[in-house]
């Protein structure tokens, strides 16, 4: 799920063979680790995958986010999502090999908090979804490389 405002990703859980209930509780947990922000969203956009039931959409409902379903074949209606998974795939996971269900979850676990914190989006002036100020950034000392996902993706950070 995307916060489309901030750009900020949230990984609701992974499972080989969702079902309706299952997506259903993921949007619970999702609401719970949401907390008071919930109430925040006035709107959800997904599409027509049989596996969002009428339960998943009264999770939402419950706190007053409408729920709005993408037409049919219309992969430009949820652009956001679209877009995101383009991004993932060709940032992390085409570039490694995946060897089961918990290895995909740590290694997008790693992603996301790269993406979170530390990689800029154009649609925010080069902020990461989890920065709401504009920084101020030395241009003296020296820079420090952090390497995330065994090297796969490096983040840059002025050394203290």
């Amino acid at each position: 799920m995307m916060e489309v405002n901030t750009r900020r990703v949230h990984i609701l859980g992974m499972t080989s063979h969702p079902t309706g209930a299952w997506t259903a509780q993921q949007a619970r947990y999702l609401l719970i680790d949401l907390g008071e922000r919930a109430g925040s969203f006035r709107f959800l956009t997904r599409d027509r995958d049989a596996k969002f039931t009428t339960v998943f959409d009264e999770v939402f409902a419950a706190v007053c986010v409408t729920v709005m379903k993408t037409p049919p074949r219309t992969p430009r209606a949820n652009c956001y999502a679209e877009r995101w998974i383009r991004t993932v795939r060709a940032e992390c996971t085409d570039r490694m090999l995946i060897y089961g269900e918990h290895h995909l979850r740590s290694v997008l676990d790693e992603y996301i908090d790269h993406y979170n914190g530390h990689r800029p989006h154009q649609a925010r002036g080069q902020r990461p979804p989890d920065h709401e100020e504009q920084a101020v950034v030395s241009m003296e000392g020296r820079i420090k490389r952090h390497e995330v996902l065994e090297g796969a993706i490096n983040e840059y950070r002025r050394a203290a």
